[in-house]
């Protein structure tokens, strides 16, 4: 017998699994109490934080006691109604919304056409690159004067700016979008024949959604900042002027409640176009796509 035959395998020792209680590890799973379950929705986290800072509004107004400087938040809310329900303000927010709208479509559909271009032609990248870098940094403020020579006092000037505050923000976050598709897609549309607008809306926009929509949101925010700095200094964009005008006229008259009543609509719109709109847009595509969480 050799020496290996003579080593003895080796036997590891036995043991015993003796039985853990359920109670040393603690819950494993439980019902959620009611607290819990309310605090897990957005919309009551978000109401806290809203309430926590109108308290806070007020009680300092209160403090500081000088409605001309700084009114309570109580004060505020009851100018808003009656502004609202009986005064010019719900005129002014049409207005304001009208302008508005217009000039977001104008500058969704021109940023449509330099993005189409752009993913489409050598020529047409280039140009969007160029402007992009030439015109996205100057402010659409900047602008207020050469509008004011070419379209004059009124709605068209408030268009123009908006389009230019809309339009490099918009096509800079959508070519960002198509350029980072991978190139599986790419070849995948290619395969099938796609080119041009069709190319672009049956494999980019899908693939580069997430891009897209933040685009639209930085446009939103942009022009809905321009347009009331272009109201206050514009003054009257239509027979009855906007919000930025509501809130021009108020200060003049050193209605400091009027005032916060102007910027809580102004507010509250943003608000809803925020956590309505685009919130409901991002659940029906990217995160039901689960390109997002």
């Amino acid at each position: 017998m050799g020496k290996a035959d003579k080593i003895a395998p080796h036997v590891r020792p036995e043991y015993e699994v003796t039985d853990v209680a359920a109670a040393q590890f603690g819950e494993v799973q439980r019902p959620l109490s009611m607290f819990e379950r309310i605090w897990n929705v957005t919309g009551v986290r978000r109401f806290v934080v809203v309430a926590s800072l109108a308290i806070a509004w007020e009680l300092y107004a209160r403090y500081l006691n000088n409605p001309l400087m700084f009114p309570p938040f109580s004060e505020v809310v009851e100018a808003f109604y009656l502004a609202f329900a009986k005064g010019p303000l719900f005129g002014r927010m049409l207005t304001t919304l009208q302008v508005l709208l217009i000039g977001y479509g104008c500058g969704l559909a021109l940023a449509a056409v330099f993005t189409t271009l752009a993913v489409s032609t050598r020529f047409g990248n280039d140009l969007l690159s160029t402007l992009t870098a030439m015109f996205n940094p100057l402010p659409a403020i900047a602008l207020l004067p050469l509008a004011l020579l070419w379209f004059g006092l009124g709605i068209p000037s408030l268009v123009f700016v908006i389009v230019h505050s809309v339009l490099w923000a918009v096509a800079l976050n959508t070519h960002t979008g198509f350029k980072s598709v991978s190139d599986t897609l790419r070849m995948a549309g290619q395969n099938y024949g796609l080119t041009g607008v069709r190319y672009v809306m049956a494999i980019l926009i899908p693939a580069a959604f997430p891009s897209i929509l933040a685009g639209l949101k930085i446009g939103w925010a942009f022009a809905w900042r321009t347009l009331i700095a272009a109201e206050l200094v514009f003054g009257v964009s239509a027979r009855s002027g906007g919000l930025g005008w509501y809130i021009f006229e108020n200060r003049n008259l050193l209605e400091t409640a009027n005032v916060f009543a102007g910027l809580l609509t102004v507010i509250v719109i943003g608000l809803f176009v925020e956590g309505v709109i685009f919130r409901a847009i991002e659940a029906r595509t990217v995160r039901r796509w689960g390109m997002q969480r």
